[in-house]
């Protein structure tokens, strides 16, 4: 099930930055990557024994390499499945997800989102202040002082 409107799909984060908000959210990315692409799922388990169900986040490259840890991700509509033993999750339209589930999804991904705007506000403000100092521009710094302040 694609888990779509939820404002991660294409967020653009480096990849360090995004395992540790993503591992900090309970999400696991371990072996699932190769050069251009990463997979991080967060596992939910139910009370119905042998019920599986992983919320999966995914991400490609637009520069950089993942190997070499250098890389700028974008990140893909979110996924949740049902794991089946033993031929692995189903992400398909025709599997049927509980309304509990979905709202636990909800919120996780509410608060990845959360952490991912967090970061970049921050980014986007400490890129600010260099090219200040960089290009000295009159009145900027008390411009951004300003901003800061008031948000």
């Amino acid at each position: 099930m694609r888990i779509e409107g939820k404002g991660i799909e294409g967020a653009i984060v480096e990849l360090k930055k995004l395992d540790h908000l993503m591992k900090k959210a309970g999400f696991v990315r371990g072996g699932q990557w190769d050069y251009e692409r990463v997979t991080y799922d967060y596992k939910i388990n139910t009370a119905t024994k042998g019920e599986t169900y992983y919320l999966r986040v995914q991400g490609y490259a637009l520069e950089g390499d993942v190997d070499r840890n250098d890389a700028t991700m974008q990140l893909l509509t979110p996924l949740l499945g049902k794991h089946y033993y033993p031929h692995g999750v189903e992400y398909g339209d025709g599997e049927d997800f509980p309304d509990t589930l979905v709202d636990k999804s909800n919120k996780v991904l509410d608060r990845v989102k959360d952490m991912i705007d967090e970061f970049q506000n921050e980014h986007l403000l400490d890129r600010a202040k260099k090219l200040i100092d960089q290009y000295q521009f009159d009145g900027a710094k008390e411009m951004l002082e300003k901003y800061q302040k008031n948000n």
